[in-house]
């Protein structure tokens, strides 16, 4: 399993990024796959998650009506549209599948992360 994310960037207080994730190693379009993020000092954390076969959508409360989850299975990538960024939205952001729908929690090794600083 690998997965690689892209699209961080540092962004002033709402403006907007979009993140990437590319998967490969495993059945994509199957999986659940959702983004997770750390900030320093902090643990890791739930942000959204897309279902493998309806397409659902779970978002955290912290992002819900400012983040939109997508996928395209096709490209066996994962998206992540942030708008309205906070101060404290800054953290690394990953990608990861998960096994089972509501339980958040990332089933393969993490990838690198990619750094979304939002900054004035």
């Amino acid at each position: 399993v690998q997965l690689v994310e892209s699209g961080g960037g540092l962004v002033q207080p709402g403006g907007s990024l979009k993140l990437s994730c590319a998967a490969s190693g495993f059945t994509f379009s199957t999986y659940h796959m959702a983004w997770f993020r750390q900030a320093p000092e902090k643990e890791r954390e739930f942000v959204a998650a897309v279902s493998g076969l309806s397409g659902n959508r779970y978002y955290a409360e912290p992002v819900k009506g400012r983040f939109t989850i997508s996928r395209d299975n096709a490209k066996k990538t994962v998206y992540l549209q942030m708008n309205s960024l906070k101060l404290e939205d800054t953290a690394v952001y990953y990608c990861n599948f998960v096994r089972t729908w509501g339980t958040w929690v990332g089933a393969a090794s993490w990838g690198q992360g990619t750094q979304v600083t939002v900054s004035s």
